[in-house]
């Protein structure tokens, strides 16, 4: 099937393809629940190779760069205790690390986590981490602007392959909020 964005002939409900997502992403997708059916979350295969946003545009699409998005984690400090939480913004934009994200978690202090912090805490490959599959027990601050979007291409949990999904169905993910402003252009 074509996928609703980008230029991919090989869109196919995540749901068929679970031993190709990573196993977090893939117990969630075999217990997805909500609004959006599962089969509204569709797989497309990529090379890992061309997964920096650039050189996926080229490939892939143009219209994927204000159509996809980037799971970034970070790490909140607040009376000593150290939290994990996923952010999602456009691939266009930057988390507004020391405004909206500090804001949104009533940190005092908020950092990107380190990528062995990241990889291990998510179950994820670096560069593939998606929100869905992040721990239950995270906060997972999405930009309005992720949220409103028809389709939007995010992360599969690996390098290779990329899930299609519509943005609402991110705003149903477990501690989901959405944050106007999250992520900044330029």
């Amino acid at each position: 099937m074509r996928a609703p964005i980008g230029d991919f002939d090989n869109a196919r409900p995540a749901t068929e393809l679970l031993d190709q997502l990573a196993a977090p992403v893939a117990a969630a997708v075999r217990d997805w629940e909500g609004p959006v059916p599962a089969d509204q979350l569709l797989h497309v295969d990529t090379e890992p190779e061309k997964a920096d946003t650039a050189a996926f545009v080229e490939t892939y699409g143009q219209d994927l760069l204000e159509t996809s998005a980037n799971c970034v984690v970070v790490a909140a400090k607040q009376g000593g205790v150290r939290t994990l939480a996923g952010c999602v913004v456009l691939s266009s934009c930057r988390v507004d690390v020391n405004g909206a994200v500090r804001r949104g978690l009533g940190a005092r202090k908020v950092s990107f986590a380190p990528h062995e912090t990241a990889v291990g805490e998510t179950g994820m490959e670096y560069g593939g981490i998606t929100p869905i599959g992040l721990p239950a027990d995270w906060s997972l601050l999405l930009d309005a602007e992720v949220a409103a979007l028809p389709w939007v291409l995010i992360g599969s949990g690996s390098r290779r392959g990329k899930l299609i999904v519509p943005g609402k169905a991110l705003a149903t993910l477990p501690g989901a909020e959405i944050v106007e402003g999250l992520g900044l252009r330029g």
